[in-house]
């Protein structure tokens, strides 16, 4: 497939969120934040950003949390309950609804851990994405992936889970290579979380950390 082939292509992205009572299970919360509260926060500002970017046309989100889940139906976004068997699990439903929903299009797995994300890396994200049959963006480490993308006719092989960016590589995604540490810097630990708030956190994240920031460390 040419580059010209997914020229201006809109994805459908499957967001896959963890119910708050489950995830985020490697980061502990600064003193006096209630973890629940972090993880839907993070989860909340990632998926306002996906909202607004306009290389994305459909929403997907697998989850089974009870505020996530209700905030996002209401937001017009497309809700599957997470079958609670893991990430692979959750990503594969997402992805048969994705292809129910526009058998033809581009689709793509992003994961939501992302409290510093904004729309217009985002869209830097996809339309790079746009020039290959399969691509991947590995998080800051270089390990993992943030984002996995498949164009319309492509399958979207995926093999998430430690040392994923390799394994997608390996099932024949390019590896995209870009300087976007807001799409990029996903949050498990506490020490990743201190370098997103020194990229700029989303606004809900940063409402339930207000009152610790100022005391945060890497841990």
């Amino acid at each position: 497939m040419s580059s010209a082939a997914g020229a201006g292509a809109r994805f459908t992205l499957v967001l896959p969120v963890q119910s708050a009572a489950r995830a985020k299970s490697r980061l502990v919360a600064p003193q006096g934040v209630d973890h629940a509260a972090l993880a839907r926060a993070i989860a909340a500002d990632a998926l306002t950003a996906v909202r607004a970017c306009d290389r994305v046309g459909r929403r997907v989100v697998v989850t089974s949390d009870p505020v996530i889940g209700p905030a996002a139906h209401e937001r017009g976004d497309a809700v599957v309950a997470d079958p609670d068997s893991g990430l692979t699990a959750a990503i594969c439903a997402g992805v048969a609804r994705a292809h129910r929903l526009d058998p033809d299009g581009a689709v793509g797995v992003l994961l939501v851990d992302l409290p510093a994300l904004t729309a217009a890396d985002l869209a830097v994200a996809l339309d790079a994405a746009a020039a290959h049959p399969r691509s991947v963006v590995a998080d800051t480490e270089g390990t993992g992936t943030v984002l996995l993308t498949a164009l319309a006719g492509v399958e979207l092989s995926h093999a998430f889970g430690t040392g994923s960016a390799a394994r997608h590589v390996a099932l024949g995604a390019v590896l995209l290579d870009l300087d976007l540490p807001r799409l990029r810097r996903d949050v498990d630990t506490a020490a990743a979380l201190h370098a997103a708030t020194a990229l700029g956190l989303g606004p809900r994240t940063a409402a339930v950390l207000r009152d610790a920031l100022c005391t945060t460390t890497p841990r």
